[in-house]
């Protein structure tokens, strides 16, 4: 049973930023949850160095409807140049859940 609702990833660097995009994002109804991670350490290569940061993972629960907005409301208040926003599909999941993200997330 496939879905419209997409997990999606982003990190932040600090608790305030994740916070303040969660709340931004639930408040909208882009989204109808954010969890946010404990603290993950992560290492990528950015500008050709390798890089390790202590960042926080959002886990976003939102819809393929809500996604495009979502986007870009992470990229204009994300403090970073280049932030992860990444989306994977629900496949299937509690029937209930699902339904909710979905009511969550339909603007009236």
């Amino acid at each position: 049973m496939s879905t419209s609702v997409l997990l999606s990833l982003c990190s932040v660097p600090d608790r305030e930023t994740g916070l303040r995009l969660a709340q931004q994002l639930v408040e909208q109804r882009l989204a109808a949850c954010v969890s946010l991670s404990a603290p993950v350490t992560s290492i990528y290569r950015w500008q050709g160095k390798l890089e390790t940061a202590e960042e926080l993972q959002m886990l976003i629960k939102t819809t393929t409807k809500q996604y495009p907005a979502m986007e870009a409301a992470i990229r204009a208040s994300h403090p970073y140049e280049l932030p992860e926003i990444i989306a994977v599909p629900v496949e299937s999941g509690l029937d209930d859940y699902l339904n909710w993200v979905e009511q969550c997330t339909t603007i009236e």
